[in-house]
């Protein structure tokens, strides 16, 4: 994970580069991250859904439980 200064600079970077892009070409980054936030959402969902699969089928673990 990076730092937020490390993703400041990142960001700004990205920013002169797409200052710089032609249309087409910000049209194709637009798909290109919705496409990556749709996989990342339902990545997200299969997890919820395995974990909650996993609650049913072995039960829940108490805090006391998780602490140890």
């Amino acid at each position: 994970m990076k730092t937020e200064i490390e993703r400041e600079e990142i960001i700004k970077a990205i920013n002169v580069l797409l200052t710089q892009a032609y249309d087409s070409t910000l049209d194709e980054i637009l798909a290109l991250l919705e496409r990556i936030e749709e996989e990342e959402e339902e990545e997200d969902l299969k997890a919820y859904d395995k974990g909650k699969e996993d609650m049913l089928i072995n039960g829940t673990v108490s805090w006391e439980e998780v602490k140890k």
